[in-house]
């Protein structure tokens, strides 16, 4: 009886979001993915409190920063390809395979290339960025471990990429499932049998096996599509580099680095690596709560790139208000949840963390601010308007640079980087959806022949 009645509401289910039709494809992609997700972010989530206990609130710091340095330096090694990926597979899939093909080779290949370089770059000048930068010349061999991450994360980038252009969602839900698994096992294993070191190791291991995941799925979804990968001809391709992933990698360069130079800032200031303990601590909740909006847009945007010489103003609107209103459900009422509870969850970390809640509760509102305006990133992107994007995130960047710094002068610590994220992204509202509310005013004609993509207008920034 019971099988039965699940058998019906499966059935019903079905019927109302049928797989062909856009709701269908906007609905499961979003669920496999958020499948995925929770599973994968909440095994990370429960590692990263084990190994902040095991390594206290300096080392829980220092990997902060050895993570953030990666961050930055992966803006470099990914070079927008994984986006470029999505973009270009999502169109040429089905009406031009051997391109969408081609597309996937180019983008391998350069991952492959920048990545390379730039870990080779993270391999060479460690002891330099170490000690000048970071003051803290004893993370020589882990910044070196760290050239791996950085690699393996270019690669998995681009691989990616792909899958959300062919919307295998289902596929990379498996693949982040898979992560999640060796990450939990990898960080909290290492970190007890080799401390700081260990730690970074586990998340190179869990980030090769993701890629190795990852390779497979791909060439399985390029089977099933009829996509051939045809690495000689990507030569004629290369004018994508120039039109797409160049103003793609200049827009994601005004977020990675920016918070960067604000974490040494960090770091180099009185008891900077406590501090940065505290924001990693805090921060990982607040890169938690975005993970579902950050996989929603994963699912708009290779929908809208291949609807983009059939969709109009009132589909456009209607996606991006429905985007907008699953995102505030999906994190408003966590965050309602989460602040009184904020010193209690800090404490999950050590006794020392307990006292800084609220380092914690600006870092939520924080993370709710940019989860609103997420959609507004996919749109802008999604119809072309890379260069705009570009500029607006050229404007987040002197915002929290400024209120960064200022506050961090005050001797505000963690604080002071929770709080300007906070300002940043309340500025920046303004004139996000000043803009898109321009761009889908009824006499606005919009674009079906420029170049989109998502990371002309990072949603990290916003």
């Amino acid at each position: 009886m019971r099988m039965t009645h699940l058998r019906e509401t499966r059935n019903r289910v079905l019927k109302c979001l049928p797989a062909d039709s856009l709701r269908g494809r906007l609905a499961w992609g979003a669920f496999w993915s958020l499948v995925g997700a929770v599973l994968s972010q909440g095994s990370i989530l429960v590692a990263s409190v084990i190994t902040a206990r095991i390594l206290g609130m300096v080392g829980f710091g220092e990997l902060g920063i050895i993570n953030s340095t990666v961050g930055m330096l992966g803006v470099f090694a990914g070079f927008g390809l994984g986006m470029t990926a999505t973009k270009y597979v999502a169109e040429f899939r089905i009406k031009d395979p051997a391109r969408a093909g081609r597309i996937i080779a180019l983008s391998s290949v350069v991952a492959l290339a920048t990545g390379g370089l730039i870990s080779l770059a993270l391999f060479i000048f460690a002891p330099f960025l170490a000690a000048r930068t970071l003051a803290a010349p004893h993370l020589i061999l882990e910044l070196r471990i760290g050239a791996l991450l950085l690699l393996c994360n270019a690669l998995n980038g681009a691989q990616t990429g792909a899958l959300c252009g062919f919307e295998a969602f289902k596929a990379i839900a498996y693949a982040n499932l898979i992560r999640g698994l060796f990450s939990f096992p990898a960080m909290v294993g290492g970190v007890l049998l080799w401390g700081l070191p260990g730690a970074v190791c586990g998340l190179v291991l869990a980030a090769a096996i993701a890629c190795l995941v990852n390779q497979w799925i791909l060439r399985s979804e390029c089977r099933r599509a009829a996509v051939p990968i045809r690495y000689r001809a990507i030569r004629s391709e290369r004018r994508v580099l120039w039109d797409f992933s160049l103003p793609a990698f200049l827009s994601s360069a005004m977020v990675a680095p920016v918070t960067w130079v604000v974490a040494t800032l960090l770091v180099n200031a009185p008891n900077g690596y406590a501090e940065m303990g505290v924001f990693n601590a805090a921060n990982q909740w607040r890169t938690t709560l975005l993970f579902l909006p950050g996989l929603i847009g994963q699912v708009v945007v290779p929908i809208l790139s291949s609807l983009q010489n059939a969709v109009g103003r009132q589909t456009a609107r209607r996606v991006l208000l429905g985007s907008v209103l699953t995102n505030g459900l999906c994190t408003v009422p966590v965050v309602l949840v989460l602040l009184p509870c904020s010193s209690w969850i800090m404490s999950f970390y050590g006794h020392a963390f307990s006292p800084r809640g609220a380092v914690l509760q600006v870092s939520l509102l924080a993370g709710v601010l940019l989860a609103i305006q997420t959609p507004v990133g996919n749109l802008i992107a999604a119809f072309g308007r890379m260069w705009a994007g570009l500029l607006m995130n050229a404007g987040w960047a002197v915002c929290f640079l400024s209120v960064a710094y200022a506050l961090l002068a005050l001797g505000w610590g963690a604080q002071a980087l929770a709080c300007a994220y906070f300002a940043a992204y309340l500025v920046h509202a303004l004139w996000t959806f000043w803009f898109a509310a321009t761009l889908l005013r009824p006499s606005q004609k919009l674009s079906t022949s420029a170049p989109t993509g998502v990371a002309a207008f990072d949603t990290q920034s916003l």
